[in-house]
């Protein structure tokens, strides 16, 4: 086996232990306020050990050196460990069920209310603004004549400042519109080089703002929350304290939509009844 070979197979074999995985913690909380304890281990240790292979670090304590020495790396070794995976209409059916189902119902519970308020809706754990995006698509498409009459606001948070900047351009490679008919990317969205831009009509139709997710206190009341795909990162204590702090904001009747990979845990089955078991969508009791 030549040199170059053994170092690749050292590299690929990577293991982050419990002590490394501290310490790094450590570094990230002094150095860029950010604590990895609520995420899982596995997750993280994962995501470390791919940030060390391509640094080229052949242990741990090669990598908390290098980690103590350069802001670049610790850059993106926090983007790494919030990585944010999205698409325009990710999961076609659950967004069908939201209009065909959800939006209705919120719409026709607002317009019966004796004391008139907004409907806010909220994209928790954003990433790119596609999932905020594609409902504000929904509600233009398809509620236009609600929206005259009742406000409606689209807020989006993300703890990545820079993946928020991002979203709110609304610029995306094709890979992301892959499951957008052809009717509705020639409405919305213009080409700008080698991406596609999308309409002004609904960027403006959603706001972004960073918030850390275990901060529930800051959670601010809405009737409708997008948290998928988010909660399978974060240990199960705290995926209980996130949907406490979710159901507290949201009124009786009030809409939850978790992903597919994810449910409700412990205590806060108590706090729902199911609207689809399919697309994880729960309603406030």
């Amino acid at each position: 086996m030549t040199n170059i070979q053994s170092v690749h197979t050292l590299v690929e074999s990577l293991e982050v232990g419990d002590d490394a995985l501290a310490e790094i913690s450590l570094i990230l909380e002094m150095r860029r306020n950010f604590s990895i304890s609520p995420y899982k281990d596995k997750c993280m240790k994962r995501r470390i050990a791919i940030r060390m292979r391509s640094c080229r670090c052949l242990d741990a304590a090669t990598y908390c050196n290098l980690l103590r020495q350069s802001e670049q790396e610790l850059d993106l070794l926090k983007k790494a460990l919030t990585i944010h995976v999205s698409q325009f209409f990710r999961n076609p059916s659950m967004f069908e069920k939201l209009q065909t189902v959800v939006l209705p119902s919120l719409f026709k519970k607002i317009l019966a209310d004796c004391e008139k308020t907004n409907l806010r809706f909220w994209s928790l754990g954003c990433a790119g603004g596609e999932e905020a995006y594609s409902l504000g698509i929904i509600l233009r498409e398809f509620f236009a004549q609600q929206l005259l009459t009742t406000p409606t606001e689209i807020h989006a948070s993300d703890i990545d400042e820079d993946i928020l900047l991002a979203a709110a351009l609304a610029e995306y490679n094709e890979d992301r519109l892959k499951d957008l008919p052809d009717s509705i990317r020639e409405r919305y969205f213009i080409s700008n080089g080698p991406r596609m831009r999308l309409s002004s009509q609904i960027r403006e139709m959603v706001s972004f703002h960073q918030q850390n997710i275990m901060d529930v206190e800051s959670f601010v009341p809405c009737q409708l929350v997008l948290c998928r795909n988010t909660l399978i990162y974060f240990t199960r204590p705290d995926q209980e304290k996130i949907i406490h702090g979710i159901a507290h904001i949201l009124p009786t009747g009030g809409i939850l939509v978790l992903g597919k990979s994810e449910t409700l845990v412990g205590e806060t089955r108590k706090l729902f009844t199911t609207v689809c078991p399919v697309e994880r969508i729960y309603r406030r009791v």
